[in-house]
């Protein structure tokens, strides 16, 4: 019974081999494979019934046979014993004589055996020997090219010792087969085996120059890959992969470098850029012994191509190169008799640049400074080298040139190279040149900061700030002057761009030199402050007075100094608010300003921001509440610190000295300030000595100034973080329920509301939240239905359904769904569209991730699946006079819709978007045109369906009488112009017409955006576009 199952297996092998003999495919070879793998039959059952088809006079039988068996071995050979190996081995380099139809299937088993790991000692150079030997490779066609390839990568993988013993056999083997390849893919493979070769130190022996030879041949490269490449190689790919190998070992430099020469003198630009790109990656392995000879050669050509390129990319590749140079000779260790390469390298360098900075037209001026600059770059013995020679002829020429326009270009260059001495840190004195000239140098750049023209005024400052940050550069009594210049360019200098720039350089230096500055720069600046309060106010002194907050702040970069500033601007701010001129507010919101950015700076420190919280907030807190209740008792005073300016100018101050406050520090905080709100508790006040009690929550109208206070409350509350219990803070929650819903003032009950909605949002789920919830619901539904208070329990829902929006709430869903049926309201509707726009936007006091708020992501892609359904079908059921709100609510929801998830979703609601357009609500149109801007540039093709209408729509809104919708229809005419051309040419006559309007705008911005538009379409269809 075995005998006649094993016949039967025979006879079904037969089957299939003369199956495969006949030109079937794949069929037979799985088959046999998996027959193989389960051991119904073995190899050499297989091989002994190839045995007529191995024999038949006719190649391509042959081939089948063999290709079958080949086949076979690649899925089976983790089967094969050693012993069957060999013989499969000896077969298949017999059969590399055999018809060239023969060879491609040969290959394929030699690469599965290349493969198996049993493979004995010496098969491996055995059957390279015979491929050398047997096959003519580049006649073969790629992918059996490719095969070869891969039998050799396999083999030096697996067989590096047995290769290396052929010695330079197998170099120049490979050269034979690698010479003349054309193929993109095999290339690839046949520049990583040269690296390999290289790298594995494989014997070149005699055959340098041939592996040099053979693969340079393709430098550079010029390769174009067609449209639609399944395989997807890229030019780059290729560049990238020659360049490792040319640039592999320092053998290829006699032959590479008279190459690269040659390549840079190109025609072509991507030659150029290739050759200096490959130079810069060879300097990381060359000595000297390399270089030396074309030396003069390559800083000619780099010369050359600075001093007359057209191109900014070729420049910097040349600077970058020379870096690389000068970086490599500066490597090299030299011998006590050998000649000093850099030494004379650096000198051709300056004998050809140094003349150049001192012509009076200064035409090479600057590309000379660019190349001495990338040479001193390149190394602490370069920049002394150049900079001793440099920098003195550089200070002579500013002191012969008076023109402010030469003086600036050649201290620019000054600048570069002060800016290259900070790499390499402190100045040492036994070989910097800059500290034997520091007294020239420091009077070149005083000078420049008194000149008038304020572009050499800029230059200045910011060669002061590269000075300052040179360790042990400047003298006490530099540093002096340099803080006196400081201070009059921030105060007096006229022009802002000075002004500014003097206030970012004294941020810079002031943690360098704290000292200085605390004792110095601040007492000048608040005595600025206090004089001018005796004078006659102007124009001038209120300008001069802002200039003074902006300067204390911007150098409040370090906690000493914080410490000195922080008290100046408060007193400020305590003085002001005890005034009663016009202009007070203004002040307070300055003083406000540079309190905000000295906060900004200090979160990072945990010491500075602690000292300004406890500075700052109390002080704010004590002079509003002073201010509020002078406010209670007599009208007329402090009116200027509750105005909604000034308390939106305090509210992000107290929010950024709370939001990096420890847990630890915050509550310790959080229990003054609460207590003050809700019961009156001023203890904890610089100056409790109040004319009344504070009650914000109380009733009465004398009150109202006490209430708009809550702001400040909010600011503090909403940014702490999660982990700080909050005393009484149900208790809290209640009380801006009940004024949000009840206060007649807007600012006040928004305020509560955002309040009450910061905290809901961090508020743990539990019992307690959907209480409160549920009493907000409570209060807010009757309030929605009727009576005098609509606005504020619409103001309260929306901040409550986005506290609860952004942290995926179940109750989320049902004030949604409320909200989306007040756009059929007649009162309420447009308010409750804009609503959508809160929901979906940032917003900068409360609810962001930086105040700790609990923001879920992709909050917005799950708000539009929720509801754009919604608002879809409530547009189409509603009537005439309420459509535009749920067009308004749908473009903001879309509006601030990431672009690629609002591309999936754009073929159901671009017919809406499109009617949108057609409303005459400018925030539907300003909100509509904002979203379609971008799609027309992602979704060309959806858009082509529709262009008719949008073209229609746009140059219909470029009339609009607002300025902002004309801005966005011209730059959605724009835009337009992304669309396939072939769609665009029959409404290019019309559409360039059409602009012809908007170029005479009234408005700068409006005729901008039409100039832009209308070049864009007169190109359409021309040539190259």
């Amino acid at each position: 019974m075995a005998a006649a199952a094993g016949g039967a297996g025979a006879e079904r092998l037969g089957g299939l081999v003369r199956d495969a003999a006949g030109g079937q495919q794949d069929g037979p070879a799985a088959e046999v494979a998996a027959g193989v793998k389960d051991g119904s039959w073995t190899v050499l059952q297989l091989v002994e019934a190839l045995g007529s088809c191995l024999e038949n006079a006719d190649p391509r039988t042959r081939a089948r046979g063999i290709q079958l068996l080949s086949q076979v071995l690649l899925e089976c050979r983790s089967l094969l014993q050693e012993k069957e190996v060999l013989h499969l081995v000896l077969f298949y380099e017999n059969r590399l004589q055999d018809h060239h139809l023969v060879i491609p299937s040969v290959l394929q088993g030699l690469r599965a055996l290349s493969m198996c790991e049993v493979l004995a000692p010496g098969l491996a150079v055995s059957v390279l020997k015979a491929i050398f030997q047997e096959v003519h490779v580049q006649s073969l066609l790629q992918l059996d090219r490719h095969t070869v390839y891969s039998i050799i990568t396999n083999f030096m993988v697996t067989r590096e010792e047995e290769l290396k013993g052929l010695g330079a056999d197998f170099t120049f083997g490979f050269i034979q087969v690698m010479d003349g390849e054309k193929d993109p893919r095999n290339l690839l493979v046949a520049f990583q085996i040269v690296r390999d070769l290289i790298a594995k130190n494989y014997a070149l022996g005699p055959f340098v120059e041939e592996l040099f030879e053979v693969t340079s041949c393709y430098f550079p490269i010029d390769f174009t890959p067609p449209p639609n490449d399944p395989h997807g190689i890229q030019r780059e790919d290729l560049i990238l992969s020659l360049r490792a190998v040319l640039a592999s070992t320092p053998q290829f430099a006699e032959f590479l470098l008279p190459l690269l020469i040659e390549k840079m003198d190109s025609d072509l630009q991507s030659a150029k850029l290739d050759s200096l790109q490959t130079l810069t990656a060879c300097c990381a392995i060359y000595g000297q012994k390399e270089l030396q000879e074309f030396l003069p050669s390559l800083w000619s050509s780099l010369r050359r191509e600075v001093f007359q390129t057209a191109s900014e990319k070729v420049e910097a590749e040349c600077l970058t190169a020379l870096h690389a140079l000068s970086a490599c000779l500066s490597r090299s260790v030299l011998s006590s008799d050998a000649e000093d390469l850099l030494d004379s390298f650096l000198s051709s360098i300056l004998q050809d640049c140094r003349h150049h900075l001192c012509e009076p037209d200064m035409k090479l001026v600057w590309p000379s400074a660019k190349l001495l600059q990338a040479a001193a770059g390149a190394s602490l013995r370069t920049y002394h080298r150049l900079t001793h020679s440099v920098l003195p002829l550089l200070l002579e020429q500013y002191t012969k040139h008076s023109q402010s326009s030469q003086r600036r270009t050649i201290l620019e260059m000054l600048l570069g190279f002060l800016e290259l001495q900070q790499k390499w840190g402190r100045v040492e004195e036994d070989e910097s040149a800059l500290l034997s000239l520091r007294a020239p140098v420091c009077s070149v750049v005083f000078s420049a900061l008194t000149d008038p023209s304020v572009q050499l005024q800029l230059v200045g400052i910011r060669a002061l700030t590269v000075l300052g940050s040179l360790q042990g550069f400047l003298s006490p009594s530099d540093l002096e002057l340099v803080v006196d210049h400081l201070i009059r360019l921030a105060l007096h200098e006229e022009d802002s761009q000075s002004s500014e720039a003097a206030m970012e350089a004294a941020g810079s230096l002031a943690p360098i030199y704290p000292e200085v500055f605390s004792g110095r720069m601040v007492p000048r600046l608040g005595e600025e402050l206090r004089s001018e309060r005796d004078e006659e106010r102007s124009l001038d002194l209120r300008s001069l007075r802002q200039r003074c907050l902006q300067a204390l702040a911007a150098v409040s970069t370090h906690t000493s100094i914080v410490r000195e500033t922080v008290p100046v601007l408060l007193q400020h701010l305590r003085q002001v608010q005890k005034g009663s001129e016009a202009g007070s507010a203004r002040e307070v919101v300055s003083a406000c300003q540079s309190l905000h950015r000295v906060a900004l700076q200090c979160q990072q420190d945990a010491e500075g921001c602690w000292y300004f919280h406890q500075a700052a907030v109390p002080c704010l807190l004590a002079t509003a509440v002073l201010a509020a209740m002078q406010e209670s008792a007599h009208p007329l005073l402090g009116k200027a610190l509750l105005e909604e300016d000034v308390l939106a100018a305090m509210v992000p101050v107290i929010s950024a000295a709370t939001t990096h406050l420890s847990p630890e520090l915050a509550a310790q905080s959080v229990s003054h300030v609460v207590p003050l709100f809700l019961d009156g508790e001023v203890s904890f006040l610089p100056q409790n000595s109040f004319p009344c009690s504070f009650q914000p929550f109380a009733e009465g109208e004398c009150l109202e100034a006490q209430r708009r206070l809550v702001a400040l409350l909010m600011a503090f509350v909403c940014s702490l973080p999660r982990n700080v219990a909050i005393p009484q803070q149900e208790r809290l929650l209640r009380e801006l329920l009940a004024l949000s819903c009840s206060c007649n003032c807007p600012f006040t009950a928004t305020t509560a509301a955002k309040c009450f909605a910061g905290l809901v949002n961090k508020h743990p789920a539990g019992q307690q939240l959907d209480e409160i919830l549920q009493l907000a619901v409570n209060r807010m539904e009757p309030g929605l239905a009727e009576g005098p208070r609509r606005v504020q329990a619409l103001t309260l829902l929306l901040w409550v359904t986005k506290a609860l929006v952004l942290r995926y709430h179940p109750l989320s869903s049902h004030l949604t769904d409320k909200l989306l049926g007040l756009l059929g309201d007649v009162e309420l509707g447009p308010a409750a569209a804009d609503g959508f726009s809160l929901l979906m936007a940032e917003s900068p006091d409360v609810l962001h991730k930086g105040c700790h708020a609990d923001v879920r992501i992709m909050f917005r892609q799950r708000f539009f699946t929720d509801n754009v359904p919604k608002l879809v079908q409530g547009f189409h059921g509603a009537g005439p006079d309420v459509k535009a709100n749920y067009l308004k609510g749908l473009s903001h929801v879309l509006n601030h819709l990431p672009k690629p998830v609002l591309v999936t979703e754009l073929p159901t609601l671009l017919s809406l978007l499109l009617e949108a357009l057609s409303c005459s609500d400018r925030v539907v149109q300003l909100s509509t045109l904002s979203c379609l801007q971008p799609l027309l540039l992602e979704a060309p093709q959806i858009m082509s369906l529709h262009v008719d209408t949008l073209v229609t729509k746009f140059l219909s809104l470029t009339s609009s009488p607002a300025m902002a919708v004309r801005i966005a229809a011209l730059r959605c005419a724009h835009a337009l112009t992304s669309l396939p051309t072939i769609v665009l040419l029959p409404y290019k006559a019309r559409v360039i017409r059409a602009l012809a309007k908007p170029l005479d705008d009234k408005k700068r911005l409006v005729r901008k955006e039409a100039v832009a538009a209308r070049g864009e379409w007169f190109l359409v269809g021309s040539p190259g576009r």
